[in-house]
């Protein structure tokens, strides 16, 4: 088992809080296949060699939910168009997904879209790695709580180990807060949801050109 399997093997044994699902866990192929796809993910990632980090808020449930890797949907992850030439079929990703039409997330589809127009390509993970839902509500979102935020400063180290990450960036103030709780230093972009791409777009690209760690 290699680092990255390791890492995807390790989020899946956490027990996911109450009104939180873990998406990594479990042996059935749903499950299986997040994994694999996490790993797979990592995997491409660091032969990309990425120094910058960009963490979001937490999985959505037609995102990285569904897919297990973060700011993706079936749709992204499956497509032949693969930004950065970094997802498809191709190049060994699976959908988890029962249903035969790939579904699509707003907020992946515009994250992608800002990282090509930028021409920069970071590692993107989630301050809280499940996905929080109302009550008896999967089929739906929540900001993580704070509690809840507490597993997932057991987890970024972690993964920092396996990248020479020389920036990080929170993207939006949900996971500033908890970076700066952590003691881990980052600067703060826009979400690009609800009517931020242009602003995430100026903020990320400044961010960037100041200290030189995007790649593409």
């Amino acid at each position: 088992m290699d680092s990255f399997d390791a890492f995807a093997e390790q989020l899946a044994g956490i027990p996911a809080p109450l009104f939180t699902i873990n998406p990594y866990q479990g042996q059935d192929m749903a499950g299986l296949i997040r994994r694999q796809n996490l790993s797979h993910y990592l995997g491409r990632m660091a032969g990309r060699r990425p120094r910058l980090l960009l963490v979001g808020e937490a999985p959505g449930y037609r995102g990285c939910g569904v897919t297990g890797v973060p700011f993706t949907s079936e749709a992204l992850l499956m497509s032949g168009r693969s930004p950065f030439d970094l997802f498809g079929a191709s190049a060994g990703f699976r959908p988890a997904g029962s249903e035969s039409r790939w579904k699509r997330e707003a907020t992946a589809t515009i994250m992608w879209r800002a990282l090509e127009e930028i021409g920069v390509l970071p590692l993107l993970w989630n301050a809280f790695p499940f996905h929080p839902h109302g009550p008896d509500q999967p089929a739906s979102n929540r900001p993580p709580k704070p509690g809840e935020l507490e597993l997932g400063r057991r987890i970024l180290p972690d993964l920092l180990a396996l990248f020479d990450i020389a920036q990080v960036i929170a993207v939006g103030n949900k996971a500033a807060a908890a970076l700066s709780d952590w003691g881990i230093p980052a600067e703060r972009v826009r979400h690009p949801s609800r009517g931020g791409k242009l602003r995430f777009e100026r903020e990320l690209a400044q961010l960037v050109a100041a200290d030189g760690a995007g790649t593409a």
